[in-house]
């Protein structure tokens, strides 16, 4: 079975769970989950229900779409996502958001937990992706080109939506909530990163590093959809501060940013 059939059929089991058409499709990473359950008229559909879509181990994802009604928008929320540091190939990590692409929708907001390289960033912040560095040596497009899911060498001059950024921005001054902007470092992981590799990041220009999102904007924006990131930075990138990092610290602090994320990306959709 080709891209082209497993899209078709993992759309149509979607679309027999739910007659609600969603407009906008929101990637939730670690710990910040919770903006799902505000869902109104929801739908929660397991992953391992949907055909030919994978499962995360990784803390803080709980494996589910949901598809329901936000703030004026239908939406179509991952409850976490997996990645590539898990096994997955590229492939299997972006086909949700092909699949987005196939239920109809044109929008896309990819969050996630970071650290933060940018030494002017404090943990429990938000940051607006304004670019994006793949630090991976792969990407997600390598292989034979679908003509009907996008051209062969796609523009990534604006991968993140200006348009999108300045809503944001509106939004974050409106709720009093501080987001920073800056360019996001991918990283594969599951290692974090070495003091060494976060000086090389800060030289190359970065201003925070994770171990998602770029995979996914990158086929949203082949797709032809309009993408917003927003990090939530949970610690000081390694070397900054005098202290070992750890998962269970990110998950605790994203968890404590998550009432101002979640104002945040309602107010957005509101606005949109």
């Amino acid at each position: 079975m080709n891209l082209i059939e497993q899209i078709k059929e993992a759309t149509s089991y979607i679309q027999s769970k739910t007659s609600t058409v969603p407009e906008v499709g929101i990637i939730l990473g670690s710990g910040l989950g919770n903006l799902a359950d505000d869902l109104t008229n929801a739908v929660e559909i397991p992953y391992e229900d949907i055909p030919h879509f994978s499962k995360s181990a990784a803390i803080g994802h709980a494996n589910k779409l949901v598809v329901g009604e936000l703030n004026g928008k239908t939406v179509a929320a991952m409850k976490g996502r997996y990645h590539y540091y898990e096994g997955y190939t590229l492939g299997q990590v972006t086909f949700p958001v092909r699949v987005m692409k196939a239920l109809g929708i044109q929008t896309v907001i990819i969050t996630n937990a970071c650290g933060a390289v940018n030494t002017s960033f404090n943990p429990g912040e938000l940051m607006l992706i304004n670019d994006h560095i793949n630090l991976v040596g792969s990407n997600p497009l390598i292989g034979e080109n679908e003509n009907e899911l996008g051209p062969r060498f796609p523009d990534l001059s604006e991968v993140y939506s200006n348009r999108l950024r300045s809503i944001a921005k509106k939004v974050a001054e409106e709720q009093g909530t501080k987001v920073n902007e800056g360019v996001y470092s991918w990283w594969s992981g599951p290692a974090y990163e070495t003091p060494a590799e976060i000086r090389m990041i800060r030289t190359l220009g970065g201003d925070a590093v994770g171990m998602s999102t770029v995979p996914e904007a990158t086929v949203a924006t082949h797709a032809g959809m309009e993408v917003l990131g927003i990090s939530c930075l949970t610690n000081m990138a390694c070397g900054i501060l005098d202290e070992p990092l750890s998962h269970d610290d990110v998950i605790v602090v994203a968890g404590k940013a998550n009432q101002a994320f979640t104002s945040l990306v309602k107010g957005i959709l509101k606005e949109m």
